[in-house]
């Protein structure tokens, strides 16, 4: 679609049902207040009859998930997947800094550019948070492979369950889009977390980011990291192998 005639955009739509107008609202009113240059922006939203639209900007090569799994995708090299992550944990460091959380941090909710800048999406599932803590409706779904111990058991979402998303995200971006545990279902995932599993290290990983995710799945959430912390970790390791790559 085209927004005033010459700026291409994306327009979601609110199907019924789907969520409450309110709701609807909410999360335009959140992407409104949340503007920076790594979170997909919010153009305008159009109420004046249902269904109601959300108009953002359009992001040429969709989702990071089905971009990683293309042929073009796989083309990337290392260091370009290091430059993936460290602008998510930019992006991710600001809603930090704002006091805000996503919720549901993965692949599929990041989007990329023609010029390959990935920016943050979706943020139907994030919530200002008051007091620290969001803690999940009854009945809110949530991809569990995605989503930290403590926010599975007791429904308690902060910026540090953010944190271990981020970490499986990691492994989304390494494997070129695999879905993290291959071969185990939800449920498996579960007990296995209980017990101290974690994801091995896939061959193609370097030991830097795999510490990286593993400081991120750290069972307690108050030991895992800030994204502004792995940001600048990120940010360092892109220059660093970009240089390597660039000697080869």
């Amino acid at each position: 679609a085209t927004y005033n005639k010459h700026t291409k955009v994306a327009v979601k739509t609110m199907k019924p049902g789907s969520m409450s107008v309110d709701a609807f609202l909410e999360e335009a009113n959140l992407m409104k207040t949340l503007q920076h240059d790594k979170l997909v922006k919010l153009h305008a939203v159009v109420t004046r009859e249902e269904p109601i639209y959300i108009i953002t900007e359009f992001m040429e090569k969709g989702s990071l998930l089905d971009f990683l799994k293309s042929e073009d995708g796989h083309k990337q090299p290392l260091p370009k997947l290091i430059d993936f992550s460290a602008q998510i944990a930019e992006g991710m460091a600001f809603i930090e800094k704002r006091n805000y959380i996503h919720r549901d941090l993965r692949a599929a909710n990041i989007l990329v550019s023609a010029m390959l800048a990935c920016k943050i999406a979706d943020f139907g599932l994030a919530r200002v948070i008051e007091d620290n803590e969001y803690t999940a409706r009854e009945g809110a779904k949530f991809p569990i492979k995605w989503t930290a111990p403590e926010a599975i058991y007791y429904g308690s979402f902060t910026i540090k369950s953010d944190v271990w998303s981020f970490g499986i995200l990691l492994t989304e971006i390494i494997t070129y889009g695999r879905i993290p545990y291959p071969g185990m279902s939800s449920a498996e995932v579960i007990r296995a977390l209980e017990h101290g599993y974690r994801m091995p290290r896939t061959e193609n990983c370097p030991e830097e980011l795999y510490d990286v995710m593993t400081r991120c799945w750290k069972t307690k959430p108050e030991d895992r990291p800030t994204f502004e912390y792995m940001q600048s970790i990120l940010e360092d390791f892109f220059t660093a192998t970009e240089s390597q790559y660039q000697q080869q």
